[in-house]
Order: structure tokens, then C-alpha cells, then sequence
């Protein structure tokens, strides 16, 4: 994902795999066990976190810039496309769904947020299945606030508003089938 021309800069919006959308607010050189390192220092508001990345691992961890427009179109037609629910037990499903949200990857973490997406008056999903939607989609709007310059309040309204518009054409096919 990341190449060694990706160095970051003061300012720049990030995305840290484990954790999504951060900001590098400071570069550090620090001497920790007798090494001299290197460090970028992010800031997650979110979580009200701050972590000190080595610039020598970004790549191994998968730190990244934000996505390409083409990526961003690439996860919002994700979430036009029909739900795709495996019939595995839900332990086994609730992995997938958190390798996808951890991955950093915007349309695999669009996947997650369509497949687990429940409409108004859809049946109620289980309290595990909706902490997971609600971390995708907090993960996918974060993302979206950070490209186009607005609030993660905003983004997320954005992505329910497709989810809403082209989920219930396939629940529908679904129950008349």
C-alpha cells in the first residue's frame, strides 16, 4: 500500500489501519532503547488517541494517505450493490466483517457497511451486528468527511441516505421470491 515516496507531512490526514482517519501533527526523533527513531505522531479526535508511528514501519503496517477519488466512487457504488449475507455462523462472519474494518481498505470496509445495513423497517439486528455496522460506517465516514472537507455527522447522513435509497429494492426481490 504505502511506498517509500508516501512521506507524510504535518497536516496531513492518514489513514492508520487499526484505528482509520488520523492526522500527523508532529514529526519526533526520539531515542527509545538506544535507537535513534524516527516518528510520525498522529492524532485521532475520535478516540482522543495519539499514537507515535516509526516512520521505518508505515509500510509493514499499512498506514496510507486518504483514497483516491477513483477508490471513494469505487466504495459508494459498493453501497448501491445488493447485501451479500453468507449463511456461516455468525462468529465466523463477525471475524470477517472485523478483518475487512481492519484491513483500512475503503471498499472493504463499504462491503461491511452494505452487507450489515438494516432499513427503518427491516427486522432489528442483533447488538453485535450493530456495533460492527456502526464501526464501518463510523470508519467509512470518517474517511469521506476527511475528503471532502465536512464533519463525520455529514458523511455518515451521505452514506445512510445510498443505503437507504438502494437497499430496499433488494429486500423487496427478496420477499416476493
Amino acid at each position: 500500500m504505502a511506498t517509500k515516496a508516501d512521506a507524510f507531512d504535518v497536516g496531513d490526514y492518514v489513514v492508520y489501519p487499526k484505528h482509520g482517519v488520523g492526522r500527523v501533527i508532529e514529526l519526533q526523533k526520539q531515542e527509545i532503547a538506544g535507537m535513534q527513531l524516527e516518528l510520525y505522531v498522529l492524532r485521532f479526535e475520535k478516540e482522543r488517541m495519539t499514537l507515535r508511528v516509526p516512520m521505518n514501519k508505515v509500510e509493514s503496517i499499512g498506514m496510507r494517505k486518504l483514497s483516491s477519488d477513483k477508490t471513494l466512487r469505487e466504495a459508494l457504488d459498493t453501497l448501491k450493490g445488493k447485501p451479500k449475507v453468507k449463511r456461516t455462523m455468525w462468529s465466523r462472519r463477525a471475524q470477517e466483517y472485523e478483518a475487512k474494518i481492519n484491513s483500512g481498505d475503503l471498499v472493504s470496509i463499504a462491503e461491511v457497511t452494505r452487507d450489515l445495513f438494516r432499513a427503518d423497517d427491516q427486522p432489528e439486528q442483533s447488538y453485535s451486528e450493530r456495533q460492527i455496522f456502526e464501526a464501518a460506517s463510523s470508519r467509512l465516514a470518517r474517511e469521506l468527511a476527511a475528503m471532502e472537507k465536512t464533519d463525520e455527522p455529514t458523511a455518515l447522513q451521505k452514506i445512510l441516505a445510498i443505503l437507504n435509497e438502494h437497499a430496499p429494492k433488494y429486500y423487496e426481490s427478496a420477499e416476493t421470491a
